[in-house]
């Protein structure tokens, strides 16, 4: 089949997000072939920044996210007075709606206050998501008639349009205290995020022509899937394994931006991830926990279907299937060096192990990630240094400091199953955390694992390692300390951790269910074509029934007709030849 592979800031760029993953799995299946349609978060970018592509990667189309403030459309009167009345519909949708996308009640202002039932509101709640639903679709139908709508989402009219669905009755209260700036950072987050409307990728020369659209993400890149859902009927397959509205609330927290700013960004994307859930044949979370907020924003759960990340266990392999070779009473940490890792609450925690095994060593591998993580990297050298103190055997032997920081690729980690094999314990202390991909690769390498409870950590350890509340020195160091005084327990746990893993968390079972969910959307959700022959008539029995198997068929291809008013429709019909007249040839 034919995949239009969606992403945004990703794949097939060289420094995207998930770009490893992306290209393990157009690797992994050969048998198809991809469109990929790339949206990129900076200005316009070109083929020497992709990564090598495989062959059944027919071609790559890619926008920027970011456009000039005039695309050049000259819009008429009727399509001005068109669009002042779609984008009303939908900005008086995300002034009204926050509540419901969100499904938080805080800010549902003084409705769901007085005393309101819960029917009520959410018949409320879907009335708003059905008004933003059909807004967005008359601006998609309107960008498709003048030939985009770049311009006028970042026109004048617009931003007078959401300043009068923000003083409107029934708009949100922090709405209404939005002053011209926040309008001004509205509108343009809104034009960005409405990007997939004026592209060209839709129809018979673009995802028209998919059997299939995948998006890996949610937000702009689901949107231009619904789009071609929309347009061309292809099914819609979304992949998130990092909830898009979930990052949008992280990174825009209190204090990054006035407090009308966050109300109204976020029951855009609250909205605009209500209606992909909507329209998606298939949700494949990465874990529980996005799960969980797929279906707090309304998800149907009987169409999600969550497939773990793929990860390479090769490179792991000699670790995990080795003697242990780790070094005794040592504690690891491996990953990207910043706040939300805590590596202060670490710090305390060893101090705690210290004072049970006095000959316990901590080793911290990691880069700093940006100049937070290089400014929060000397921080804990710094408190290192200060609770442990250079210890030396005797008077004339030099000190050593327990704590160690290193990077990969240094003497004392060279390779990082390396830096996972010196550790007899290997710790995760995050606050905050997805995925918990470090935690993976230790499992891989049959360590006892001991870390904190957040993001999907349980849902990936499953009993296999110790697991304690984060923040909590003490509960952290007493996890530590039980495992380093049982050396059978730590085997028993580090061979229970590789068995899980190489059973849930390798690239092959990735690959291998997506290849699943492809051909059960297919199946469930054909894309009609009528196939010609070379005179342009219908060709019955034009699909061979082996077409369905997996695999590449050579031959001559059908000549498929694109949608819309088949061509045999149009022309003079052809006349049949009489029995008669074909008799006395």
């Amino acid at each position: 089949m034919r995949v239009g592979l969606l992403t945004e800031g990703g794949y097939p760029y060289v420094d995207g997000d998930a770009v490893l993953w992306c290209d393990r799995l157009v690797r992994g299946l050969e048998q198809h072939e991809f469109d990929v349609y790339a949206l990129s978060r900076g200005r316009s970018r070109h083929g020497e920044d992709f990564v090598p592509l495989p062959p059944q990667v027919r071609r790559v189309r890619t926008a920027p996210l970011r456009t000039a403030e005039d695309d050049g459309v000259a819009y008429g009167r009727r399509a001005r007075r068109r669009f002042a009345e779609c984008y009303g519909e939908l900005a008086a949708a995300v002034c009204a709606g926050g509540a419901a996308g969100t499904g938080r009640a805080e800010d549902a202002g003084s409705t769901a206050a007085e005393g309101a039932s819960g029917a009520v509101f959410r018949d409320a709640a879907t009335d708003q998501a059905d008004r933003f639903g059909s807004a967005l679709y008359a601006l998609a139908e309107l960008a498709r008639t003048t030939g985009g709508l770049a311009g006028a989402l970042r026109s004048e009219t617009a931003v007078r349009t959401l300043e009068r669905a923000c003083r409107a009755p029934h708009a949100l209260r922090t709405a209404r205290e939005a002053r011209v700036p926040d309008l001004l950072t509205v509108a343009a987050h809104l034009a960005r995020a409405l990007r997939p409307l004026s592209l060209d990728w839709y129809g018979d020369d673009g995802l028209g022509a998919a059997d299939l659209c995948h998006a890996t993400t949610g937000g702009p890149a689901a949107l231009a899937g619904l789009l071609a859902r929309h347009f061309d009927d292809v099914p819609l397959l979304v992949t998130e394994y990092g909830v898009h509205l979930r990052s949008h609330y992280l990174t825009l927290g209190p204090g990054t931006a006035a407090p009308a700013v966050r109300a109204l960004l976020g029951a855009f994307q609250s909205l605009l991830a209500a209606e992909v859930y909507r329209g998606a044949a298939i949700l494949t979370p990465g874990n529980a926990h996005a799960r969980r907020w797929q279906e707090r924003c309304g998800a149907d759960r009987d169409r999600i279907r969550t497939v773990y990340p793929g990860m390479a266990a090769g490179r792991f392999t000699e670790v995990g299937e080795a003697p242990d070779r780790a070094e005794p009473d040592t504690l690891v940490w491996v990953g990207r060096v910043e706040p939300a890792k805590d590596l202060v609450c670490l710090l305390h925690a060893f101090a705690e192990v210290r004072k049970e095994r006095p000959g316990a060593r901590l080793r911290i591998v990691g880069a700093p990630a940006g100049a937070e993580g290089a400014a929060y990297l000397g921080h804990c050298r710094a408190l290192a240094a200060h609770l442990f103190p250079d210890e030396a055997e005797g008077a004339h032997a030099v000190g050593d400091n327990p704590v160690s920081f290193d990077e990969i690729g240094a003497p004392g980690a060279p390779t990082l199953p390396d830096a996972y094999a010196a550790g007899a314990v290997v710790v995760l202390s995050s606050v905050v955390e997805g995925f918990p991909v470090g935690l993976v690769e230790a499992m891989f390498c049959g360590r006892a694992t001991v870390s904190t409870d957040v993001g999907a950590v349980v849902e990936v350890i499953g009993g296999t390692g110790l697991v304690v509340p984060p923040r909590n020195p003490r509960a952290l160091a007493e996890a530590c300390v039980a495992l380093l005084r049982d050396s059978r327990r730590r085997e028993r746990l580090g061979a229970a951790a590789r068995a899980r893993a190489l059973e849930l968390f390798t690239v092959e079972q990735n690959i291998a269910a997506f290849h699943g969910i492809y051909l059960d959307i297919v199946s469930h959700s054909p894309v009609r074509r009528v196939v010609l022959d070379e005179s342009g008539a219908p060709l019955p029995f034009a699909t061979p029934a082996e077409s369905h198997v997996p695999g590449r068929w050579t031959g001559p291809t059908p000549r498929a007709l694109p949608r819309g008013i088949p061509a045999w429709a149009t022309d003079a019909p052809v006349r049949a030849t009489p029995l008669a007249a074909e008799g006395a040839r």
